[in-house]
């Protein structure tokens, strides 16, 4: 992921100007970076090393979510259609 995308991703997300640790914004960045490693796994199927990368990122991703659900559920709720990302 370049600058210009994390910075995008950041100030879409934010909470205030600045914020780059809310689990929102955590969760968009994690679900970019997932869809890029999926790709890449596609066209590199042997790739083992990048696979268990994305799991430990899907798994941090997954605990961020219901730590959301917890405190926020319709901040969860937006954030899982607009990133398109399945509910439990």
């Amino acid at each position: 992921m370049d600058k210009a995308t994390k910075n995008a991703v950041v100030a879409k997300y934010a909470r205030q100007e600045g914020d780059t640790g809310s689990p929102e914004v955590q969760v968009a960045l994690l679900t970019s970076r997932i869809q890029e490693l999926t790709a890449h796994l596609r066209s590199n199927p042997h790739d083992n090393s990048t696979r268990r990368g994305l799991m430990a990122m899907v798994n941090r991703r997954k605990k961020l979510l219901a730590y959301l659900v917890r405190e926020n559920r319709e901040k969860y709720l937006s954030l899982t259609s607009e990133l398109e990302i399945r509910r439990k």
